[in-house]
């Protein structure tokens, strides 16, 4: 596993040198600006709903006065730190519903690129291919509704976990592995549907090397720490890392 992460941290690198070397960016930057729109119209209506939620959950519960009656410096500590951990868990849980809606609307290029990144790689023609197309971006698409419906069940269990203190601090990092996971696994699924890999086959597959995935998907949110450049390339990055990373692991 270990091995895994290392090969997908350098493909990020590697990414970058690829895009410049073959002049990618025309591919890149107008998909990454439509993102990086969505992406800042999402998160501020996501902000709004998570704090609005944590407010009526913990009037309708009376847990806020509970703990306001109590008159503790460390309940209301506790309280303030369950709060913090489960608005994470609801952004985290929101941005998981953004990201698939964008890893379905940009299912096209994604597919398009995994394709132009093997082929050039390879020095193969891959020519255009409406059908094989049509069939990557079905092949994404219900990817992508399987993995929401899967992070959707563990998120939900890891929301209820953030409201025990103690171990609710441990709840955003677990939530951000599952993230990272699923994230990476879409973008692996490319090059395994491109090898004929049945979805059952990629899901043992990418199972056994969850290391590419995890740090796949890890390096795709750390990307987004830069504002603006970050948010433009993290989905084009993710996609062209993911499948070097992939050739590398069939070497």
């Amino acid at each position: 596993m270990l091995k895994d992460i290392v090969i997908a941290i350098r493909s990020y690198g590697q990414a970058h040198t690829f895009i410049r070397r073959h002049n990618l960016w025309k591919w890149i930057i107008i998909p990454g600006i439509i993102y990086m729109i969505m992406f800042c119209v999402s998160m501020y209506f996501f902000g709004k709903s998570a704090s609005f939620v944590i407010e009526f959950i913990s009037i309708k519960t009376g847990v806020r006065g509970w703990v306001e009656g109590m008159r503790s410096s460390i309940a209301q500590f506790l309280f303030t730190l369950a709060g913090m951990m489960l608005w994470l868990v609801l952004m985290l849980f929101y941005f998981s519903l953004f990201k698939y809606l964008w890893l379905i609307v940009g299912s096209p290029i994604f597919a398009w690129l995994s394709e132009k990144t093997e082929a050039i790689i390879e020095g193969k023609d891959y020519p255009f291919n409406m059908a094989q197309l049509l069939k990557d971006v079905v092949r994404g698409i219900g990817i992508a509704v399987r993995n929401t419906l899967w992070q959707s069940v563990y998120l939900v269990c890891f929301i209820i976990l953030s409201f025990i203190p103690v171990v609710g601090l441990a709840v955003p990092v677990f939530a951000l592995l599952l993230e990272c996971y699923y994230y990476g696994f879409s973008m692996l699924d490319y090059s395994c549907e491109r090898h004929k890999l049945s979805v059952a086959e990629s899901v043992d597959f990418i199972g056994k090397r969850k290391g590419l995935a995890i740090a796949n998907g890890l390096l795709f949110y750390l990307m987004h720490l830069i504002p603006i450049v970050g948010w433009v390339l993290a989905p084009a990055y993710s996609v062209i890392a993911a499948t070097l990373s992939m050739v590398k692991n069939q070497d």
